[in-house]
């Protein structure tokens, strides 16, 4: 292979992995946000900005393709060494070592690329999902009792009407007086996990910004656990009771089960 076709291979390789895999990012962001399916990574509020930034983004790496090829590495610099200059022995040892450290040095690059294309061309090829049952049960328990996106719950107000799995969360774990809350009317909307005792919980994934700092939510419901199978998406019409011993349950009066959301995560 001649030193120019190597050239060229090397600087095509630089700017798949610099603009390259950019502009793919870009597409992929901007394809999600068309098709309203951005929210399953991060929070509406993010999204104008998400696009925003794949825009200026696209428009960037395009105009990047109309450099010659090779001249986003050339620093304009002569690198020439001047006549007379002689080299000492350390320059001669030093210089030995050389091969060596940009033979690891490609090895690194080559593996860095071929795993950052591979996430890349994964986003573009694999279908869009959320977050798994399997992860939010390992999250269970793992965070604060506060959700909502703010951390904060207007506790003890009398209309719970608006009242999500976060926000019933909260108040089933940080209410000092849970009687104000007994008889309040609910429906909500989540999938079923394993509970406690005799009943299943009623989970729902909370995030703030992005899918990467989501928190499990979950209620107990009085429910039969061999009537739906955990995973299994359902909307709980019911009262919230008090027990004997101060602690909140959701009491059914119908459980629909349904299929996963559109937008499957609360904010």
């Amino acid at each position: 292979m001649s030193e120019q076709t190597t050239t060229r291979a090397r600087a095509l390789a630089t700017r798949w992995l610099g603009v390259g895999l950019a502009a793919v990012i870009a597409v992929v962001t901007l394809g999600l946000g068309i098709t309203d399916r951005l929210t399953l990574y991060i929070s509406p509020e993010t999204v104008w900005f998400a696009c925003a930034a794949a825009v200026v983004t696209l428009a960037g790496a395009i105009w990047s393709c109309t450099l010659p090829l090779g001249e986003e590495g050339d620093h304009g610099h002569d690198h020439g060494h001047g006549h007379g200059t002689e080299v000492s022995d350390d320059t001669e040892s030093g210089s030995s070592a050389t091969p060596r450290r940009r033979s690891l040095a490609g090895v690194g690059a080559v593996t860095g690329g071929v795993i950052a294309s591979g996430v890349v061309i994964a986003a573009l090829v694999l279908p869009p999902a959320s977050l798994s049952v399997e992860l939010a049960m390992s999250r269970a328990g793992e965070q604060s009792a506060l959700f909502a996106g703010s951390d904060s719950v207007a506790l003890g107000v009398a209309d719970t009407s608006t009242f999500g799995v976060g926000d019933w969360a909260s108040v089933f774990a940080a209410s000092t007086n849970t009687s104000a809350y007994d008889g309040a009317p609910v429906t909500l909307t989540g999938f079923v996990t394993p509970g406690s005792g005799d009943g299943v919980n009623l989970t729902r994934l909370v995030i703030t910004h992005c899918v990467i700092d989501a928190q499990t939510a979950a209620l107990p419901v009085t429910v039969d656990p061999n009537d739906y199978p955990t995973g299994q998406w359902v909307e709980v019409t019911g009262t919230v009771r008090a027990d004997s011993d101060g602690k909140l349950h959701i009491e059914p009066t119908d459980v629909v089960a349904i299929d996963e959301p559109g937008d499957p995560y609360e904010y």
